[in-house]
């Protein structure tokens, strides 16, 4: 394919390399001379471990120039791939404006041009800069509406500095943000023989992914910094720690826990938290992402209460009381904090656990609901249908196929307020359904 690609910094000169050694075509663009001087001679103009070989074997075979001349460029190529800069403004904002600018160098120049024509994204930008910024710059410069004679796309990049060659041919993943099927169908075509998992999605989704990817490494760099720190004041190697946790690709290293949902409880994870942070700053350790988490924790409690605090005339039925599905656990648990707040206010309540309901009789925690919340234990139906029955709104606390099947069946005068997200597709729902971070 012809491709030109706008900006030879890293990720631009990366991703030009690497496409034409792909086989394409690669018109590469930059107002600087020594980028373009650098790149005709064979040369990189970043230190990139690879990249001179690399460069020097595409521009040899005539795959790959640069040049300053946009006009000449999009002439040449029907795919333009936007790899320019968004640092950083004072404010911790994203700086778009090389984006913006290239946008509309971009768009003014596919006036003239006849057959279809894709402009993709590489570049980070926030979620929705690419249908509010990009496309109204694009389509008033050049005239042509998205989704009919051009196409708009988001392909983040996924490139580690010292090892981006090898991270382009062989991702973790591919992510093609499409405006439109025609539009994602050419740019799956230039990863041909890249074997990575595909996801076409939404654009906005594809926004997100980047950052998504870059907070969790930001923050898995912090949290094993934070208990080396806790480690080593407390003479514990900990590398072997460390190489212990990420041995366990079950819960650690997983999907486990990363659905978003609602507030963590039971009697481990709040309980191990605390006492490691409590731990901490007996030994004048400053932790501050550990210690954060119990807080961000009650304020996902917090939203929730205060979201159904907006249903102030109808009343709410529980699916769910104990702290995770399966279990008569009640223990911190998040879903009776909410109860109990409610209740403080004056809502009619109604549960439904069938757990709950055998630990009122025979379980272990049948001595924690007579003694700790017997107020809450009245409110308990031991059939689903008659919670339902007397309830307007349905919270979802816990994650079970009865659960499941029984929000399916709710007609549309339910509210339901899914805090599991337990059905995949929202769309088959009849009754109002929503989460609170999803």
């Amino acid at each position: 394919m012809r491709i030109s690609i706008f900006g030879l910094g890293y990720v631009g000169c990366v991703s030009a390399a690497c496409l034409a050694e792909l086989g394409h075509t690669i018109v590469g663009v930059d107002i600087k001379d020594i980028k373009i001087r650098m790149v005709n001679n064979g040369e990189s103009p970043i230190v990139e471990k690879g990249l001179d070989s690399l460069i020097a074997n595409v521009v040899k075979k005539g795959r790959l120039i640069a040049t300053s001349d946009v006009d000449h460029a999009v002439r040449e190529s029907d795919v333009a791939m936007i790899c320019v800069g968004t640092p950083s403004r004072d404010n911790g904002g994203l700086e778009l404006s090389f984006v913006e600018a290239v946008a509309e160098q971009i768009g003014t120049a596919i006036k003239e041009i006849k057959h279809y024509f894709v402009l993709v994204i590489r570049s980070t930008v926030l979620p929705g800069t690419v249908e509010n910024t990009i496309i109204p710059i694009v389509e008033r410069a050049s005239g042509k509406r998205v989704g009919r004679e051009l196409g708009i796309c988001m392909n983040p990049e996924f490139l580690r500095e010292g090892t981006s060659i090898d991270d382009f041919f062989s991702p973790p993943k591919t992510v093609i943000g499409e405006s439109d099927k025609k539009s994602g169908d050419t740019i799956e075509k230039i990863y041909e023989g890249i074997d990575a998992p595909l996801f076409r999605v939404p654009i906005k989704i594809a926004e997100m992914v980047k950052y998504c990817d870059n907070t969790f490494h930001a923050l898995k760099v912090t949290f094993a910094n934070e208990i080396g720190s806790i480690c080593k004041k407390l003479g514990i190697d900990s590398h072997a720690v460390m190489n212990v946790f990420c041995s366990d690709t079950k819960l650690n290293i997983s999907r486990a826990y990363l659905k978003p949902g609602f507030a963590f409880g039971g009697s481990c994870l709040p309980k191990d938290l605390r006492a490691l942070v409590h731990s901490a700053k007996n030994l004048n350790l400053e932790i501050p992402v550990l210690d954060s988490v119990l807080a961000s924790n009650r304020w996902q409690i917090a939203e929730v209460v205060k979201r159904l605090q907006g249903f102030k005339s109808k009343r709410i039925g529980f699916m769910g009381l104990s702290f995770k599905g399966g279990t008569d656990d009640l223990r911190e648990s998040p879903m009776v904090d909410v109860v109990e707040q409610l209740l403080g206010r004056g809502f009619q309540i109604r549960i439904y656990d069938k757990s709950v309901s055998i630990a009122k009789l025979i379980g272990a925690n049948k001595q924690y609901i007579e003694e700790e919340i017997p107020h809450i234990s009245s409110l308990i139906d031991d059939n689903i249908n008659d919670m339902i029955e007397k309830s307007d709104v349905i919270v979802v606390g816990n994650v079970s196929d009865e659960f499941r099947e029984a929000i399916k069946a709710l007609d549309a005068d339910k509210i339901v307020v899914d805090l599991v997200r337990i059905i995949d597709d929202p769309s088959i729902i009849k009754a109002a359904y929503e989460g609170i971070c999803w």
